[in-house]
């Protein structure tokens, strides 16, 4: 009992002295976490994965910033699959752990709208890098932004294209069903016919193997160009069947084709393909030299498609948090209200989330190799609110 008594009190005045040898004014650091939800696995993984590269280049380059706040930010990357059902079970677990100040994602627009409605309950700021879908922001929402630019530009960008510089008559238009790629595709379309081109397809499938059923529509139809509006795995097996049966339309997609897969998968049937996207290349942007080669000695690949806008989305949300402290209200109304210098230019948000000025890019792959070349690369506002 003695030799316990006497451990004991000199456990009690090592605790003392530790005490008394702490600064005055010493604060605990708090760590806090950054959330990334994109497609870690399945078959647009790829795309989701260079997000999450991104955002965490940011974290480490950026998060020292908050150190005098006494703040530690963490990475905390999460796989929503590309699947509705399992984004909104990981905004749930978001909401709920209190040490979740912001998130970056989703890669799909069908997955961001459902888990953006959870987050906005909870106040929990999201940027995201990528969705495109008009209803993302046209809801409103005080905590859900994008740092790309909208379906209703970059569809009606594609068509302007298609009739003033490719001078296509006669289109076929597909897409996979999603929030995102139906809404593309339907912006293209109805853009196209306004500049009296004929559509004489708008054709929507949840396929991902065989499209002879459609192929066979084409080779009757004869269009002179055939545009998709889904993700590349998809866009891909279709101009591959299309080539394969010798439809020779010329082919373009969206901004989700914006990955080496699509060339990977699609082989010599890429050659010759064009795409709209609101990611334009590194090449387009001075600063994204210099990322380019911090993230490939990082990483040990280059950057693609959205990494540079999902470190621009990290960057946003950890300036405000520096500005506004661990508050996930006060960060939300901090990032509405930021304007910095990104990677991808100047960062500014209207009143409905949407960046004020976004950069809109025609791609096209003259040799089906990745990346392809800038032909066309506009800048336009965001549409008013209730356009």
């Amino acid at each position: 009992m003695a030799i316990i008594v006497r451990r004991l009190a000199i456990g009690l005045l090592v605790s003392g002295m530790a005490l008394l040898a702490m600064p005055l004014g010493a604060e605990e650091t708090r760590t806090i976490k950054l959330a990334v939800v994109s497609p870690l696995s399945g078959e647009i993984a790829q795309m989701g994965e260079m997000i999450k590269l991104g955002v965490q280049l940011a974290v480490e380059e950026l998060g020292p910033e908050l150190a005098a706040r006494g703040l530690r930010l963490e990475l905390a990357p999460q796989d929503d699959q590309a699947n509705p059902d399992v984004g909104t079970g990981i905004a749930r677990r978001l909401v709920n752990d209190a040490d979740v100040m912001g998130v970056v994602g989703h890669l799909n627009s069908g997955v961001a709208i459902p888990a953006s409605e959870i987050y906005k309950d909870y106040s929990l700021v999201m940027v995201s890098p990528a969705n495109t879908a008009t209803i993302v922001t046209d809801r409103g929402y005080a905590t859900v932004n994008r740092v790309c630019g909208r379906d209703d530009v970059q569809g009606p960008a594609g068509a302007e294209f298609a009739a003033n510089t490719l001078h296509v008559k006669k289109i076929f238009v597909v897409h996979d069903k999603t929030a995102y790629g139906q809404g593309v595709a339907q912006a293209f379309a109805e853009a196209s016919r306004k500049k009296g081109l004929r559509v004489l397809g708008f054709v929507g499938t949840e396929e991902r193997a065989n499209f002879q059923p459609l192929v066979l529509q084409m080779r009757a139809l004869n269009p002179d160009l055939v545009y998709f509006g889904g993700t590349y795995a998809q866009a891909a097996v279709l101009v591959k069947q299309m080539r394969d049966r010798r439809i020779k339309a010329l082919y373009m997609s969206d901004d989700a084709i914006d990955s080496e897969g699509f060339v990977r998968i699609a082989g010599p049937a890429a050659r010759d393909v064009y795409y709209t996207t609101v990611a334009g290349p590194s090449s387009e942007f001075p600063a994204a030299k210099a990322f380019g080669e911090r993230f490939t000695k990082r990483f040990h690949r280059r950057p693609e498609g959205y990494a540079i806008y999902a470190y621009d989305a990290a960057h946003v949300i950890i300036a405000a948090i520096r500005q506004a402290g661990p508050d996930r209200a006060a960060i939300a109304q901090a990032v509405r209200h930021m304007e910095l210098e990104g990677i991808t230019g100047k960062i500014a948000f209207d009143d409905k989330g949407d960046r004020r000025l976004a950069d809109y890019f025609i791609i096209h792959l003259p040799e089906g190799t990745y990346p392809g070349k800038v032909v066309r690369k506009i800048a336009m506002p965001a549409p008013p609110r209730g356009h």
